[in-house]
């Protein structure tokens, strides 16, 4: 039989076979939306998700950094391993959506899509397990605390990929903007690095009236928020990308007081490692030299969050690769940028070969919004193309 029409044969088969139960996986999202759980406390999440997988055939193994599972499916004496993760956990947001599956967990909702990510490997699954071709070893990792950039290190501080190992590993999240269901790539740099830091400017307080008998950290503070727009503008190489953000200012209570300090919360954002280490030098400096030129003092607690994720060429050609030949190119964004928030699917992909990848939510309300919702109309073709992927890989 001429390939072409095997190939389109096989399509034919993968999108009847996870049509045959989409309308209970919509529905299982739809519950799983309901029901949002904060990181590491994913525990009815990852009993819903394991309970599935053991009916389906899996070898899961739960508990893995406290509430991540992972499951594994062998098929003939093919050597080849591969590792999909879909990441399990809520946030702290109050929902606003109005929808009949709205969050229930009053302050929790699924404003990122875990929920959704999770349906699609699921029903990716489903149908590897009832139907899939492929020839060696699946590893299917659910990952707990992705929102709280812990979940992955624990995972592989636990051992994950000597207990679980995998060839390549792959990831993908949803992306509001992007036509509904289009994929993107992104080769190297993927998504930025993120660190956070605690500026406390210390001055001395005093009557409003009297601001020579203060040391004003209000007005320190002022300088050093306009002060801190040099870092990008003049110590970064203007060929790089970087981002340092001031989310939030607290000082003072009444409009008549000079307060004793005034505390800032920032994030550093970069694609390479070394703007990152230049950031991680420049803010400190700076709130330390603004805060003594009003003979005020900093108080700087710099934490480094995670790396930049950087998808390795080889495994991300083939991804793409993947898509092409499952939906052609019409359904694939020629042109996918980089995007500068952050994953801690970072850490797998410095341990392992990988990508991940993107996957068009329409025109939804942005991540991390009260107003987001999961666009249930990219589950088909999502867990498609694992499923191609996974056979392509494994062939």
């Amino acid at each position: 039989m001429n390939m072409i029409v095997k190939d389109a044969q096989s399509r034919d088969a993968v999108e009847r076979g996870i049509g045959a139960y989409l309308d209970e996986i919509v529905a299982l999202r739809h519950d799983l939306h309901r029901h949002p759980e904060l990181s590491f406390h994913e525990h009815r999440t990852s009993d819903i998700v394991a309970t599935r997988l053991k009916s389906w055939g899996y070898e899961v193994e739960t508990g893995i950094a406290g509430t991540g599972v992972v499951a594994t499916l062998r098929r003939g004496e093919g050597a080849r391993r591969i590792g999909i993760r879909a990441d399990m956990d809520a946030l702290p947001i109050e929902e606003a959506t109005g929808l009949a599956h709205a969050s229930t967990n009053r302050g929790v909702m699924h404003a990122c899509g875990h929920d959704g990510h999770t349906a699609i490997l699921l029903a990716a699954a489903r149908y590897l397990a009832e139907a899939g071709r492929f020839d060696g070893t699946l590893s299917l990792i659910f990952q707990p605390a992705e929102e709280i950039g812990a979940g992955a290190r624990k995972m592989l501080s636990e051992g994950l990929f000597e207990r679980f190992p995998v060839d390549a590993v792959f990831g993908l999240h949803n992306w509001p903007g992007v036509p509904s269901g289009q994929f993107g790539f992104v080769a190297g740099p993927a998504m930025a690095s993120v660190d956070q830091c605690n500026i406390k400017i210390v001055g001395k307080g005093g009557h409003g009236a009297e601001p020579q008998s203060t040391v004003d950290p209000v007005l320190a503070t002022a300088s050093l928020i306009t002060a801190l727009q040099s870092v990008v503008s003049r110590n970064v190489d203007p060929q790089e990308m970087a981002v340092v953000t001031v989310g939030s200012i607290h000082g003072g209570s009444a409009s008549n007081v000079i307060p004793e300090s005034v505390a800032l919360k920032l994030t550093m954002r970069a694609f390479n490692e070394n703007t990152r280490g230049l950031l991680g030098e420049r803010v400190p400096a700076l709130a330390r030299a603004q805060a003594e030129s009003f003979g005020a003092t900093a108080q700087v607690d710099y934490r480094r969050g995670f790396p930049a994720l950087i998808n390795h060429r080889a495994e991300t050609e083939f991804a793409r690769n993947v898509a092409l030949e499952a939906f052609g190119e019409g359904q694939v964004v020629s042109d996918f940028k980089p995007r500068t928030a952050s994953e801690d699917f970072a850490f797998m992909l410095e341990e392992k070969a990988g990508s991940y990848l993107f996957v068009g939510n329409g025109d939804s309300a942005p991540l991390h919004s009260a107003s987001y919702d999961f666009n249930d109309a990219i589950i088909a073709p999502a867990a498609r193309y694992w499923v191609r992927l996974v056979e392509t890989f494994l062939a």
